[in-house]
């Protein structure tokens, strides 16, 4: 794989769009990543979602990891929808921790409201990412439920460390808008499926639809 600049690996953006981050292995990618980009779009009032595939989650054994422009290619082959892009812009920047990407975006993409998008399972462990609290200051962050989850994941200490900035469900599509800290937690999604689920049902590797 040819890696491109950092500028090339960022997608197609213009101000005062509203783009939702979904960082993740894609190990492989899966119907639950494009249902939570559709449902984030819908329920965030996004104008895009970009997937941004990492090169090694630091929190997970990469020993079962694919290569990177092998997951890139599943990942386009599944997203199935215009406004779902797909970024390697960590690799490119050299990083595997989200708070670099963000402060990258930041930095390069300051005129879009970004809206970081994680399912209830990170939630629950957010506090061991690098610098989680930086992330939270940066930017807006929207939670899937995935149970069964939830319960763990919203007695997490970063849940209760951010409880007085959560903003209700019902003012989701405002989140984009507002300055952080500030997230929210959306209940409604029914498919739950992982990679790693996927991977141990029959030892194979692909997109699946």
């Amino acid at each position: 794989m040819i890696l491109q600049s950092a500028a090339q690996t960022i997608p197609f953006h213009t101000d005062g769009m509203r783009i939702g981050l979904l960082g993740g292995s894609f190990n492989p990618p899966h119907a639950a990543h494009r249902a939570i980009s559709l449902f984030a779009l819908k329920r965030l009032k996004l104008d895009r979602v970009w997937w941004l595939l990492t090169p090694g989650n630091p929190l997970k054994d990469t020993g079962a990891l694919h290569g990177l422009a092998e997951r890139a290619q599943a990942a386009r082959d599944l997203a199935g929808d215009p406004r779902i892009d797909i970024s390697c812009l960590e690799a490119v920047i050299g990083t595997r921790y989200t708070v670099d990407t963000i402060i990258h975006l930041r930095r390069r993409v300051s005129g879009v409201r970004f809206v970081w998008i994680m399912g209830a399972d990170n939630l629950a462990q957010f506090h061991r990412w690098k610098d989680w609290r930086r992330i939270a200051s940066a930017v807006p962050i929207a939670v899937i439920d995935r149970p069964p989850q939830s319960f763990r994941a919203l007695a997490a200490p970063a849940a209760q460390a951010l409880a007085r900035y959560r903003v209700p469900e019902n003012q989701a599509a405002r989140l984009a808008d507002q300055q952080a800290p500030a997230w929210t937690f959306l209940s409604g999604m029914k498919l739950n499926l992982s990679s790693t689920g996927l991977r141990n049902a029959d030892g194979s590797w692909k997109a699946r639809k």
